[in-house]
């Protein structure tokens, strides 16, 4: 069942909807939310599957699943990342307020609406600039009751990030202060989709839906994840403007030492710098879009 979770009229008779598509009724609560950030189109796909799933199998479904594929509607339509009416980060203004700006007044719908969930994912996919294997990042805070769901959910890393002052306003740390257990989910490119990485979380979805005894048909087994602090984590960093061109793969192993890119000069055919891998392990993020400048980031590792 399609509903309106959050409408305010815009100009020329236009309207600003949020909208979800509910299946079945009762039961535990899995809230599947996506679209907040416009240039992250990663969800569309995993939203798109996982409600034809739904949609096909309604007697395998023991439970509701609330599905919110675009949170950021503007957003998504003008391929911007933020709500283009304010130029504002959505994700940064949570949890809003009833009695505040159109952004708050969005957010403090959202949030009315997924509250009270048994568990919520919100789907992320990377910017324009980097690709991300797929991953869930947890707030410290809320590991130990956040790292065994985000088990069941297929993903290749789990990534348990310290605390920051500007997490506080997302979605995410919104919703499991109010506690609902919220996992963020981080995968692909920005303006992109990448089936597999899509195919692999729904996967996840209907295996974590399994274990919260809301589906009954059979799941695909899903292998456990790395689990990593910032401490496993090191980053390469541009020190010269330039291309970047990358030597290795995205998601391959590297040594510590090995060249992991180079950045050029197109202009006089030389070498600027030399990228080397500062630790061994997996190439976990790694920079598409080439030009880079001082201090772009380049790659992530995550060592042992």
């Amino acid at each position: 069942m399609i509903e309106n979770v959050v409408e305010i009229p815009l100009a020329v008779n236009e309207k600003f909807q949020i909208r979800k598509n509910r299946f079945g009724e009762g039961g535990k609560r899995l809230a599947v939310v996506t679209g907040t950030h416009g240039d992250e189109l990663e969800g569309q796909y995993v939203c798109w599957k996982q409600a034809k799933l739904l949609r096909e199998n309604p007697d395998s479904l023991h439970g509701t699943v609330d599905i919110y594929p675009a949170t950021n509607p503007l957003g998504i339509s003008t391929m911007t990342r933020g709500i283009p009416l304010c130029d504002l980060d959505m994700n940064r203004t949570f949890p809003g307020s009833h009695n505040g700006s159109m952004s708050e007044e969005i957010a403090a719908g959202l949030i009315d609406d997924i509250k009270g969930a048994d568990c919520a994912l919100d789907i992320h996919a990377s910017n324009t600039y980097l690709r991300e294997i797929p991953q869930i990042r947890i707030n410290e805070i809320s590991a130990k009751r956040l790292v065994p769901l985000a088990k069941h959910l297929n993903m290749n890393l789990i990534w348990i990030h310290s605390a920051a002052t500007v997490l506080e306003s997302t979605l995410a740390y919104t919703l499991n202060a109010m506690d609902t257990p919220t996992l963020v989910v981080e995968m692909g490119i920005g303006l992109r989709l990448t089936r597999d990485y899509g195919d692999q979380l729904v996967a996840g979805i209907l295996s974590l839906m399994k274990s919260m005894g809301m589906w009954s048909d059979p799941v695909v087994p899903v292998a456990p994840p790395i689990v990593s602090t910032d401490g496993h984590v090191s980053f390469v960093n541009a020190t010269e403007s330039g291309i970047f061109i990358p030597s290795v793969k995205h998601a391959s192993h590297v040594m510590k030492g090995q060249e992991v890119g180079l950045i050029v000069d197109s202009l006089t055919g030389e070498v600027s710098e030399r990228l080397l891998s500062p630790a061994t392990g997996l190439l976990f993020t790694l920079r598409e879009y080439p030009v880079v400048y001082e201090g772009s980031l380049i790659a992530r590792i995550l060592g042992g």
